[in-house]
């Protein structure tokens, strides 16, 4: 059994707000307007959790159930409730599956993959996110971008087969984010490229390719999450005369924290032809370095250019004040309208718990009709049946806009508020929300597809709502 990667996918926030605009907003304190490319940033209804699961369906697909599910984050929304399990929840995943969550330094990515390339279990869901909250004004706010990748590793590694791995826990800070704090602390960055990147690295890639016996000229792609002034001078030192940096995505994505690497890697996999020996380096309090194999069934097992396709649906924003707010570093006066009691009743989440996660209805074993919620007797009039009802997981079916609603007097932290009903094929209805749409782009009749996201923020208890909203079927 060859361990690896059958399978990789991303998830990236369609608004890309534009560099310039934040120096524009900024220009009366830094006296100057500039910045290149766009970041990445999500929703108002939008965490590391939520782009997890966009990213862990796509990696699934269509294949049969996992044996386990690890989240990797430095931005999970609970310290004290799993995360992962909520994941594996909203895939409708077996109440088998094990769960991990793992955080701590932003190699919780590629050190939950080493050890899960390293291990047994015969398949897992690696899930690794970032929603990282800046500071306005701050060098993070330019550079930092929200986003997500998984990856399904299993034996059958019928996307890259692993070579090996080498790691080393070191306890260098070049940043830090305390317990309790919101925004990171960062160190300067001579001092990290000169004390930590270049040694940490050269180091890692000399033991790497003596314990696995492969020989630097062999690799052909390298993922490096440093900046690119940095990691090009540094693979040159390393001997790797035949490897080409793989795109750091600085101008159109931005840094993904934890997710990073993955995003990175799913773009080599783009590109790279069987046989190609990939190296991926992970970065943080020490160093993580992977070698893998393209394999040769990878051109079958390629559904499209993963990280491209992410790449080509994205929308250019110049909202500053909008990204601010979405982020939660500008509290706006919504008025009274939002003075509302955000509460859950938690015994009442957990009895409606694959409803509201999963998104799972019932299909009338009588007269086969689809409704959500499952409810003990039919809606249809002509069958009204009191009789078991089948679950049914709605996500994946296709399903277009049967009528909608665009209320600007509605409390949401996007105006407007959109809602309707959506038809779903074969069959069913549901009153749901609509989520990243813009005023006068719902249409009847229009295509759509489900995403899961925060429903609503109880913030006198602190508590994050979830549940599944429509959005345009856009590609």
């Amino acid at each position: 059994m060859t361990r690896g990667i059958s399978s990789i996918a991303v998830y990236v926030p369609r608004r890309r707000l534009s560099r310039r605009a934040i120096s524009e907003a900024l220009a009366w304190r830094l006296q100057s307007v500039g910045g290149r490319g766009e970041r990445a940033y999500g929703n108002w209804d939008e965490d590391a959790l939520t782009m997890a699961v966009e990213a862990g369906r796509a990696a699934l697909g269509g294949r049969e159930a996992v044996a386990g599910v690890t989240f990797a984050s430095t931005t999970h929304p609970f310290l004290d409730r799993s995360n992962s399990g909520l994941v594996a929840e909203a895939l409708a995943l077996p109440a088998q599956v094990t769960t991990q969550d793992a955080a701590g330094s932003q190699r919780a990515g590629t050190s939950a993959l080493m050890a899960l390339l390293e291990g047994t279990a015969p398949s897992t869901l690696l899930v690794a996110a970032d929603r990282r909250a800046t500071q306005p004004g701050s060098v993070q706010e330019l550079n930092y971008g929200d986003g997500a990748a998984a990856v399904v590793v299993d034996g059958q590694a019928e996307l890259a087969e692993y070579l090996g791995g080498y790691s080393e826990n070191i306890d260098f800070v070049d940043h830090y984010r305390q317990a309790g704090e919101r925004h990171d602390y960062a160190l300067e960055d001579r001092w990290v490229r000169t004390e930590a990147w270049g040694p940490f690295v050269r180091r890692a890639v000399a033991a790497l390719l003596a314990k696995t016996s492969v020989a630097a000229p062999a690799i052909t792609r390298v993922v490096l999450t440093a900046p690119r002034a940095t990691a090009e001078p540094l693979i040159r030192t390393l001997g790797l005369t035949n490897a080409t940096l793989v795109d750091g995505l600085h101008d159109r994505v931005g840094d993904t924290g934890v997710a990073h690497p993955l995003l990175m890697l799913a773009g080599a996999l783009d590109e790279a032809m069987p046989g190609e020996v990939i190296l991926v380096i992970g970065f943080g309090q020490g160093i993580d370095a992977l070698l893998l194999r393209v394999s040769d069934s990878a051109p079958q097992r390629r559904t499209g250019r993963v990280l491209s396709g992410a790449l080509a649906r994205g929308l250019t924003d110049h909202a500053y004040v909008r990204f601010l707010s979405h982020g939660g570093a500008l509290a706006l006066d919504w008025g009274m309208r939002a003075e509302r009691d955000m509460r859950t009743a938690h015994s009442v989440h957990y009895r409606k718990r694959a409803a509201l996660n999963g998104f799972v209805g019932g299909r009338c074993t009588a007269c086969d009709t689809v409704q959500f919620p499952a409810a003990p007797a039919c809606v249809n009039p002509e069958c009204r049946a009191f009789a078991p009802q089948t679950p049914i997981r709605l996500v994946d079916l296709p399903a277009t806009v049967k009528t909608y609603t665009e209320d600007w007097l509605a409390f949401t932290p996007s105006p407007p508020l959109v809602y309707g009903n959506v038809a779903f094929e074969g069959g069913g209805n549901a009153f749901i929300e609509f989520a990243d749409v813009d005023p006068g782009e719902v249409s009847v009749g229009a295509a759509v597809m489900f995403v899961f996201r925060i429903k609503d923020i109880d913030h006198a208890r602190g508590f994050h709502r979830y549940f599944w909203k429509a959005t345009l079927r856009r590609s």
